[in-house]
């Protein structure tokens, strides 16, 4: 453990060098290196701009993270069990699979306008058809003799619900998760740089304008290291703890 710990430093520690000999090299604006732009990071937190934007998007990212789970969720499961529903939604599934992101967003913009309601609702939509596709395979996937010992002692739906089926879908809700929270901060940074007036997005596209490269690296940075800790401290211990019962 401490050897993989060491070597993912030494790791993080190379890509630094590089990144800051490619910048020596290069001498441009346009390329900052790892002290210009890890105090452009610390100046902006201390100003308190970068916490204010940063937890604008993250709240975006959790509203519609929890919206596409919910629904995702419940219409997955229900093609997973209902053959007749599968076979008529599995167009739908796949028509909105590959709709690409830009255009649900634009539409969205069009249609109820540049509200915040908009803007979640074109993220969450963009994120329900994975979570349907894996929670439709861990529902084909349920164990029927589970179901059927279920049965036989003539346990409760909810006690059905908690003993016996979620335990299995849990690595397929996880994998849900994981991959959506990739996908949906990309799409909320999306969201607001074309039509918010606050959020990470938004300040990418004012960096942008002004060609500040600098500030650009800096909330990115940010942004990655917040994913990473939530990644680390709250859906890795997830997806052991949903796995824990096949051992």
């Amino acid at each position: 453990m401490k050897s993989s710990i060491w070597i993912q430093l030494a790791s993080v520690a190379l890509l630094l060098v590089l990144w800051h000999a490619a910048a020596l090299a290069a001498d441009s604006a346009f390329l900052p290196g790892p002290p210009a732009v890890f105090a452009a990071l610390i100046h902006d937190i201390g100003t308190g701009e970068l916490p204010y934007h940063v937890g604008v998007t993250l709240a975006r990212v959790a509203v519609s993270f929890v919206i596409a789970m919910l629904i995702g969720t419940a219409v997955g499961f229900l093609m997973g069990r209902v053959k007749p529903l599968d076979r008529f939604f599995d167009s739908w599934l796949i028509l909105f699979l590959n709709v690409p992101a830009l255009v649900t967003i634009i539409l969205a913009y069009v249609w109820f306008g540049l509200i915040e309601a908009a803007a979640v609702g074109a993220v969450a939509l963009n994120k329900i058809p994975i979570v349907v596709v894996n929670v439709r395979e861990g529902a084909r996937a349920l164990d029927r003799s589970y179901l059927e010992m279920a049965d036989v002692f003539q346990l409760d739906p909810w006690r059905v619900l908690r003993h016996v089926v979620l335990p299995q879908l849990y690595p397929f809700l996880v994998a849900a998760a994981r991959s959506g929270l990739a996908l949906i901060w990309k799409i909320v940074l999306v969201v607001e740089l074309l039509g918010r007036g606050n959020g990470v997005g938004f300040q990418l596209y004012l960096f942008f304008q002004l060609f500040d490269v600098t500030h650009i690296l800096a909330y990115t940075i940010a942004f990655i290291i917040i994913i990473q800790v939530l990644e680390l401290a709250i859906l890795q211990p997830l997806e052991r703890r949903a796995t824990r019962w096949r051992l």
